[in-house]
């Protein structure tokens, strides 16, 4: 599978999708540091709120071959800037988190994913699974045996 960074603001539920990715437990847990696994690489949201930390995303970015920009659904603004993506070497994907909740506006969020540069954009939300298949889909190289099918 290809490897995958997660990044996005503090609650945009990257540790969650993580879980959902790994198919874990849905536990709520605060990320304080990158946690490093075989193919995700889960960031808090502080390293993407404080600029200085932010240099640190760009270092752990080069480590992964897909970089997933996340935004929740309930979201009143967006942090990223438009045309970021162009800064990255990387395939970027939007990801658009927390689609079954009441207050979720996911065509907002999609719209200041596409703002950005995303050109493929996900909806997902971990806690019902909605779309966690299809990222897994999205990651899958050429031989890759998914979970579903052993």
């Amino acid at each position: 599978m290809k490897k995958i960074i997660l990044m996005g603001r503090s609650e945009a539920g990257k540790t969650t999708l993580t879980q959902a990715l790994k198919g874990e437990t849905i536990l709520y847990r605060k990320t304080q540091y990158i946690n490093y696994f075989d193919v995700i690489i889960d960031t808090p949201g502080e390293y993407i709120q404080t600029a200085k930390l932010g240099r640190a995303l760009a270092l752990y970015s080069y480590e992964a071959d897909v970089v997933g920009l996340l935004l929740a659904a309930n979201e009143p603004y967006s942090l990223y800037p438009p045309n970021i993506t162009c800064m990255v070497n990387r395939d970027v994907i939007g990801i658009v988190t927390k689609t079954d909740r009441e207050d979720a506006r996911p065509k907002q969020a999609e719209h200041w994913l596409k703002l950005t540069g995303c050109k493929k954009i996900f909806f997902v939300s971990s806690k019902t699974g909605e779309g966690v298949a299809d990222i897994l889909e999205y990651l899958r190289e050429p031989g890759d045996v998914m979970p579903w099918e052993t």
